[in-house]
């Protein structure tokens, strides 16, 4: 068997991909009371999965309810999705091929599963729609940004594309409103260092090593035109705060204004398009791109 096998024994299932739980080293007892020790709200579910065979270890072995801990193995199983509100927008598709699938992402639709937010996703959509498990995404965008998003159809596809984005070859343009006026003056190429820690809702500058750049264009009152040259997490929000112009409609910047985990009414979107991708296609040496229809309401 091979190291991908060993790594994922259970196929992608209705769009998900099975949940993978380390078993802690210092843990006694069976693999079934830990589950139901670490997930007590999923008890009688975990019990059912097991007794289905549902629950399965590296190698694809069934577990069952007398099976022990082996600390530091790791063991694979469905988890049921959580409760979610339907986003009641719908993605377009820009282009389609044996390799590439290229979306105009909605607002409020999250790019792939976490969190909260696990079918109610464009990944999650989108291998539903096309019946294929091997779609993933060849970057992201925030769940509150729209524009063009990109995905891999194949493996083989999935590293050549991805490579464009993680060595800054792809030309990307967004579009953003600020109802607030820049305190410095535009356009102007912003360099800063940025940083987003695990569990904080904000991403932050601070004194080091700049690792986030974007030129930022006045276009109209109020109207910006973005460039980013790198794709860190919340880079375009938090660089347009930083000049004084948070982007209208978040939640995040400059503070926090919204319970993150509260449901939403998708009468507010943030005012950030990801306008348009341009490259040259790694697979064909083909220049590409692709531009979203989408209009920013206060555009």
């Amino acid at each position: 068997m091979s190291r991908s096998q060993a790594r994922r024994p259970l196929p992608v299932r209705e769009g998900l991909n099975p949940s993978r739980v380390l078993l802690p080293r210092d843990s006694v007892g069976t693999v079934l009371e830990h589950l139901v020790a670490r997930f007590p709200t999923d008890a009688a579910r975990l019990a059912e999965k097991v007794s289905a065979g549902e629950v399965v270890d590296d190698h694809g072995c069934p577990i069952t309810d007398a099976t022990p801990m082996v600390g530091g193995a790791f063991i694979h199983l469905y988890r049921d999705p959580p409760p979610e509100t339907p986003v009641p927008f719908e993605l377009e598709i820009l282009h389609h091929d044996a390799d590439l699938l290229v979306i105009d992402k909605p607002h409020f639709l999250a790019s792939t599963p976490r969190g909260q937010h696990v079918v109610e996703t464009a990944l999650v959509r989108l291998r539903r729609q096309f019946d294929n498990p091997l779609l993933v995404p060849a970057h992201r965008l925030d769940r509150l940004t729209a524009g063009v998003l990109m995905f891999t159809c194949n493996p083989a596809a999935r590293r050549p594309y991805q490579e464009l984005f993680a060595g800054q070859s792809v030309r990307k343009i967004y579009e953003a409103v600020s109802d607030s006026v820049p305190r410095v003056e535009l356009p102007l190429l912003l360099r800063s260092r940025m940083v987003k820690d695990r569990g904080n809702l904000q991403a932050v500058e601070i004194d080091g090593e700049p690792n986030a750049e974007t030129y930022i264009e006045q276009v109209a009152d109020h109207r910006f035109i973005l460039r980013p040259r790198t794709g860190k997490t919340h880079q375009l929000r938090v660089h347009l705060d930083s000049i004084g112009a948070p982007i209208l409609g978040d939640p995040l910047y400059p503070a926090v204004t919204l319970d993150a985990a509260a449901p939403t009414t998708f009468t507010d979107p943030l005012q950030l398009l990801a306008r348009s991708l341009e490259f040259k296609d790694p697979l064909t040496g083909a220049l590409r791109r692709f531009e979203s229809g989408r209009v920013l309401k206060y555009w």
